[in-house]
């Protein structure tokens, strides 16, 4: 049994800490921290209520202050830092990690706070320093990143001798009753999904407009929805990793109501 400190308590934060207390023979202690306090509190108040796990605790922190989460970290005594807050939260918290011999764990790649620009370029340089402390530091993953990757490596180790062509399609089927509601932190949905379109054939990678590629594609138990093409990130550690990809392209469904709303929100100034 270990400690594991929490960092984020939006939408995944909650689902991970509720996750954790549920594997108490794994989890022993949970330390559950963000910006806001009052919001680990509900969570953590949820978790003791719902399944009578008794050991978790709540911190405020600063996920950009370096020196704030080490004094946090060690303080706490984690085995692993588990980082659900935002992406461009992802180098400090590493380095965090790296001066109190933590590891480390997260669910998306870095991208700068000022710019819509994620890549592995950042972390990946962060792997030498990670294999001399002996400390594993575990990237994307979620669900796309992070499952995306075990199914492709599943499907190559025992289904295929070579996998050629790759497409990751990503149904967003879910109905929250409202007119507009992203399905993961808004602001990171919006930077995303406005960025433009990106894919990898023939050992090279292919720009396209935003939302510029669409096909309708009818996916199991769901049914008919319009695809589009866009860059995520698991494309660009897939083809790293699986060099007899010809092509990998990654679909996200969107509905004609939500880019209507999104366009919206870009022309009067709110998406970035």
């Amino acid at each position: 049994m270990s400690k594991v400190l929490i960092i984020g308590a939006g939408g995944v934060g909650r689902v991970t800490a509720f996750k954790c207390a549920q594997h108490p023979e794994v989890f022993s202690d949970i330390m559950l921290a963000s910006r806001t306090k009052s919001k680990c509190d509900v969570i953590a108040n949820d978790i003791k209520t719902r399944l009578s796990y008794p050991n978790i605790r709540t911190a405020a922190v600063d996920a950009e202050n370096v020196p704030e989460l080490v004094q946090l970290i060690k303080s706490f005594g984690p085995e692993m830092v588990i980082h659900v807050a935002l992406p461009y939260q992802d180098l400090t918290i590493m380095e965090a990690c790296l001066e109190t011999g933590v590891h480390y764990l997260d669910t998306a790649n870095y991208e700068p706070k000022d710019e819509a620009k994620f890549e592995y370029s950042w972390q990946w340089a962060y792997q030498d320093r990670f294999r001399k402390a002996g400390l594993l530091a575990v990237l994307g993953c979620g669900f796309d990143p992070g499952v995306t990757g075990v199914f492709t490596a599943r499907a190559a180790k025992h289904f295929f001798d070579e996998i050629h062509y790759l497409d990751i399609v990503d149904a967003n089927a879910g109905d929250h009753g409202k007119a507009f509601a992203t399905n993961f932190n808004p602001e990171i949905n919006i930077r995303e999904i406005t960025q433009k379109g990106r894919y990898y054939e023939n050992g090279q990678w292919i720009e396209t407009e935003p939302h510029a590629v669409k096909r309708v594609l009818n996916y199991p138990n769901i049914g008919p929805k319009d695809s589009y093409l866009i860059y995520h990130e698991e494309l660009e550690s897939l083809v790293k990793n699986f060099p007899s990809l010809k092509r990998a392209r990654f679909w996200m469904t969107f509905s004609e109501e939500y880019l209507t709303h999104l366009r919206v929100i870009q022309n009067i100034g709110m998406a970035g």
